[in-house]
């Protein structure tokens, strides 16, 4: 069983700044992207906000959000 994933509150007196969380990547079907394991490959289809189906050529891969591993070319 997972953990669920616990937020730190940001005080606004902190002399740090607030953690920002990186917008989420868009994909659409035909983009060109790499993935930090599977390497180069081509959008195949898009569970909005889920997954993203991408062919790396040897295999089609479900990869799900957030896209932590993969960016667009």
């Amino acid at each position: 069983m997972r953990k669920p994933t616990v937020t730190k509150r940001h005080l606004p007196t902190s002399p740090f700044k607030a953690p920002t969380t990186p917008p989420c990547e868009r994909f659409a079907v035909g983009n060109r992207v790499t993935h930090d394991v599977y390497g180069l490959g081509r959008v195949t289809g898009i569970e909005d906000g889920i997954a993203v189906l991408v062919d790396f050529g040897s295999q089609q891969v479900r990869i799900t959000s957030p896209y932590t591993k993969m960016t667009n070319l």
